[in-house]
């Protein structure tokens, strides 16, 4: 019998993690099983673009695994149960569970509500394709005429106010934030930022915390009301409570808890990147939710893997950050690049070469991503995956 390989999740860590796994193990001993909710590879972090108004591009995972012998699986996962080694799983009313004996979790993460209160009842985000999809409709509905509430001074709540700013400059734009906006960045990137905001006619409103979310607009702690007639809500990231569930070790916030092999604490044969695990950074501090920290730990469990089912030395992957890049609409962005204490260094990248720098990234994602069959020898390049059960499901936030 092949050891049973599933990753949850086909996201930057789980899509990518998976076609590295076919390329390395023989599909005469291995299955490899991928589950994810829905049938296409989201680009996360160009879901501020979708929302705006542009057009993505399709990429099939389907299309994208075809000639691997992965075998795709759309379904939304409910539960794990680590004890018993599966994975229980729902596809548009029906219920089944997957069986593993290696287990790579890379479900990632949602928006984290804080426990303010309206939050899922009343506000917009874009930490999905669905989600990003409904404040578009929001917005198609506002036409030129309507304000924007923007929560969140961090980097997905600077890139979807200044893109909706620049994409619809007939909608008031504001943003609200906690702390300082930018205040992280170096000097002159953050006069850059500042500049950015002056000239897409964002208003900002820092040290500024959001107590309550309304259908028409949100209350301050402060009591200050902001009318609005959307509210994007981009303060922070949640892991899904699935790992909490499951029995699997945990920190407070859900992420499961790894070694440095990306191996659970507890469960040896279950390894976690990207969102979902709670990794010790090369300097100590533990990774930021980001596309970066998903590339890095992906390689890490990957190669912890491999290593694990042949008896190979595993090679340690690097486990650090290297900086912030953040768009300001289309032609204007930031690269900040940070020192090994993840403190922002006095150099940046700004304007339209850091924006060029910001394209370049994104297409080597996605081409590193779509092409998991590079590299294999020609005659594994011809097996065809083989479909289990595809049913397309909406992916649920």
């Amino acid at each position: 019998m092949r050891h049973r390989i599933a990753v949850l999740g086909a996201g930057y860590a789980g899509a990518a993690a998976a076609g590295y796994l076919a390329r390395h193990l023989h599909p005469d001993d291995f299955e490899i099983t991928v589950v994810n909710a829905g049938p296409d590879f989201t680009e996360r972090m160009r879901l501020h673009q979708l929302a705006a108004g542009q057009e993505l591009r399709r990429h099939g995972l389907a299309e994208m695994f075809a000639g691997t012998g992965i075998r795709l699986r759309l379904a939304r996962v409910t539960a794990v149960d680590a004890g018993q080694r599966t994975v229980t799983v729902t596809d548009g009313g029906s219920t089944d569970r997957i069986g593993y004996d290696t287990l790579l979790y890379t479900l990632g993460s949602t928006i984290g509500d804080h426990g303010v209160p309206g939050v899922h009842e009343h506000a917009f985000h874009v930490a999905g394709r669905p989600a990003a999809v409904r404040l578009r409709q929001r917005l198609d509905e506002l036409g030129e005429d309507g304000t924007v509430l923007v929560v969140g001074g961090n980097l997905t709540g600077i890139e979807a106010a200044t893109e909706i700013a620049e994409s619809r400059p007939g909608l008031r734009v504001t943003l609200a934030t906690s702390g300082e906006l930018g205040g992280w960045l170096g000097a002159k990137a953050r006069r850059h930022l500042w500049r950015a905001f002056d000239r897409l006619g964002v208003a900002v409103h820092e040290h500024t915390t959001i107590e309550r979310v309304e259908r028409t607009g949100a209350i301050a702690a402060d009591g200050t009301t902001f009318a609005c007639d959307a509210t994007v809500w981009a303060a922070g990231f949640a892991a899904y409570p699935v790992a909490a569930a499951s029995g699997l070790a945990v920190e407070d916030d859900g992420r499961i808890t790894v070694d440095r092999m990306m191996r659970s604490v507890s469960h040896p044969e279950v390894y976690a990147a990207g969102d979902s695990g709670y990794i010790l950074g090369d300097n100590g501090r533990p990774l930021p939710m980001s596309c970066a920290s998903a590339g890095f730990t992906r390689m890490q469990a990957t190669a912890a893997i491999i290593g694990d089912l042949t008896g190979h030395r595993i090679a340690k992957s690097s486990l650090s950050y290297l900086g912030n890049c953040i768009s300001l609409g289309a032609k204007d962005a930031i690269f900040q690049v940070v020192d090994g204490d993840a403190r922002s260094r006095s150099w940046s990248l700004r304007g339209r070469p850091a924006a060029i720098l910001k394209a370049f990234v994104l297409s080597g994602v996605i081409w590193g991503t779509s092409n998991p069959t590079y590299g294999l020898p020609a005659r594994r390049r011809r097996l065809a995956t083989v479909p289990h059960r595809s049913v397309q499901t909406a992916v649920a936030d």
